[in-house]
């Protein structure tokens, strides 16, 4: 009656893959991190098909004997790792001695490798934990390893994969986090035979602008601090490169990267008040400490690691950073050839406030009638409901005076002058209306008065115009007397594959033109008053802080919705607030934006005497 057996070698293989091997990403890393122990100086990867169906990684390290070749593929086999206190002084990428087996076990694999030492190379073939050949063959010193038809024996796991250019956006992930980590050693990647990186050994101002966006270059700030218990070094960005969307944070551990929210918030909390509220800063951040100090045996990604003292490395780090960009206004321009100089640095200055101009111009007299979805319920006109809410209200267009429409009211002074102000139609009925600091909209109702939340109006207006366009009525498009070029970086590239179609239905005529480049040939009516380039590059990088939504439609609805609405925060005349609040009455749901958050709020005349007399 005995039950309990061990595993064959086949299973618990498949089962380590569960956690080491998650998508072709995973792969990358591992073999890239083998790579780097073996001290190579050059490394290439060679992904096909998102790495769904190729992923080669070729080194010029110091390669494996012919025993050490056919035992690395062995389960909990590793040259890091002799005795239990090695854990702790751990100073190399890999050392779980799991990789290899876990890759084996879900793929066809082939390795080449071969010691300086050596006159012949080994050249192994393993598919799916099943030993094929073993042979010697001419090659060069170094690892040649080959990964073909991933998960091709687990075909529940292969359904899970996610399209082509979502996968390659996590190979492009890793990959840059390697070479970050790494800038004396050059690398290279190439994908479907196009080459997306190739990054001569350089210092590591210049590998952050070769490997992530070459705008960066004056927009870095140097970054160092070296205590007895741990060396920062490395760059932030200045505060005008701060992004809404989070990904350009880099920490490094002994060059190990990892992810750590609180020592995320250490940086962002340096930042303090130079930044706008909801936006993340840029840095890569170096950090030397003694392995003794660290686990980072608590993760099967080794992407997590635990420090000793936690919060000494947190006010080291946050004051660091805080000096940093205390004096980046003081910082000559960097040579990205030379090493960082830090010399004596110059106390630093106040900081400027910075003052963020929303007045750009926009109009929604372009609106489209709302959308019909035949299967949402809610699609009925909206107006027979609210109207209701304005019943009884005196009709004033007799006092109505000119200098009244482009008023800017202050509540201290003329809230109590809402007769004078402008008078808006609604089905036959009028309503007092004034706009307050281009953000609100006040108007009189049956009850007491309503306030309106502009820029979640113009979302919700804007969220269902595109939305409607994506899914059954094209947009128009305005064609350009010159077709421009945009140059997208390789991530956001991949991600724009996913999306293009769609930004083809809402007007955007455009086609491959390159590499990372699309020529734009004509762009939607509205975008006609903006550098089309930016406009494109401004949608893909918005998109990124939608991308995790299940729905892509709806995503790049929410994506597109916030940048017009944002541009739609201005001074608006009589007819156009008269067009936000008709047009958002027309909506499927009036009373709350995409994200969910209320557009408007109604105060009763009892509200408000609570208010006065409170």
């Amino acid at each position: 009656m005995d039950i309990i057996q061990l595993l064959s070698d086949s299973i618990a293989n498949q089962i380590a893959a569960g956690e080491v091997v998650q998508r072709p990403a995973s792969v990358v890393k591992e073999l890239m991190e083998n790579a780097i122990d073996a001290h190579a100086k050059h490394i290439q990867l060679i992904i096909k098909e998102a790495g769904k169906t190729l992923i080669q990684v070729i080194d010029d390290g110091s390669g494996m004997s012919n025993t050490d070749a056919r035992m690395c593929f062995e389960r909990h086999a590793t040259s890091k790792i002799r005795e239990s206190g090695d854990l702790f002084a751990i100073k190399t990428m890999g050392f779980r001695g799991e990789a290899l087996a876990s890759i084996a076990a879900v793929a066809q694999v082939e390795l080449k490798t071969k010691c300086a030492e050596d006159e012949l190379a080994t050249s192994i073939r393993i598919e799916g934990s099943e030993f094929k050949s073993q042979d010697f063959v001419q090659g060069p010193t170094g690892t040649n390893f080959i990964v073909k038809n991933l998960f091709f024996n687990v075909p529940a796991r292969r359904n899970f994969l996610k399209s082509n250019p979502v996968e390659m956006k996590h190979i492009i992930e890793e990959f840059q986090r390697v070479a970050l980590a790494h800038p004396e050693i050059k690398f290279s990647l190439y994908h479907n035979d196009i080459e997306i990186y190739n990054l001569p050994e350089s210092k590591l101002s210049k590998r952050i602008i070769d490997t992530l966006d070459k705008n960066y270059r004056d927009q870095l700030a140097t970054c160092q601090e070296d205590t007895p218990l741990i060396k920062i070094s490395g760059y932030v960005g200045k505060p005008q490169l701060a992004a809404k969307r989070r990904g350009d944070q880099y920490f490094f551990v002994n060059h190990r990267f990892i992810k750590s929210s609180y020592l995320n918030h250490a940086v962002t909390s340096a930042f303090e008040a130079t930044i706008a509220q909801g936006t993340h800063p840029f840095y890569v951040i170096f950090m030397e400490i003694d392995p003794s100090h660290i686990d980072i045996n608590i993760h099967p990604t080794k992407t997590e690691i635990k420090f000793d003292d936690e919060k000494a490395i947190y006010a080291i780090l946050r004051s660091a950073v805080k000096q940093a960009i205390g004096v980046y206004n003081l910082t000559p321009t960097i040579d990205f050839e030379s090493d960082i100089n830090f010399g004596n640095i110059t106390p630093p200055p106040a900081l400027k406030s910075t003052k963020f101009d929303f007045n750009t111009s926009s109009s929604i007299s372009n609106f489209e009638s709302r959308p019909k979805f035949e299967k949402d319920p809610l699609q009925t006109d909206n107006r027979d409901n609210w109207q209701k809410v304005f019943e009884g209200l005196p009709n004033r267009r007799d006092h109505e005076t000119e200098d009244s429409e482009n008023q800017q009211v202050i509540f201290g002074s003329k809230a109590n002058k809402l007769a004078e102000t402008s008078r808006l139609p609604i089905d036959g009925k009028e309503i007092n209306a004034i706009q307050i600091h281009q953000r609100y909209i006040l108007t009189q109702v049956k009850s007491g008065i309503m306030l309106i939340d502009q820029l979640y109006a113009h979302e919700r207006i804007f969220y269902e115009k595109y939305l409607k366009e994506i899914n059954t009525q094209p947009g128009v498009s305005q064609q350009l007397l010159f077709p421009k070029t945009v140059t997208l970086s390789p991530i956001d590239y991949e991600v724009s594959f996913e999306i293009i179609d769609m930004i083809r239905m809402i007007g955007f005529n455009v086609e491959e033109f390159g590499q990372n480049t699309y020529l734009i040939n004509g762009v939607p009516i509205e975008y006609m008053d903006e550098d089309e380039a930016v406009a494109f590059k401004g949608i893909i990088e918005q998109y990124r802080i939608n991308e995790n939504q299940k729905d892509t439609k709806e995503a790049l609805s929410k994506t597109l919705a916030k940048r017009a609405a944002n541009k739609s925060q201005k001074t608006l005349n009589k007819e156009e607030i008269s067009n936000l609040i008709n047009k958002l009455f027309e909506t499927s749901m009036p009373s709350i934006n995409p994200e969910g958050k209320s557009t408007m709020k109604i105060l009763d005349l009892s509200q408000i005497g609570a208010l006065i007399s409170n």
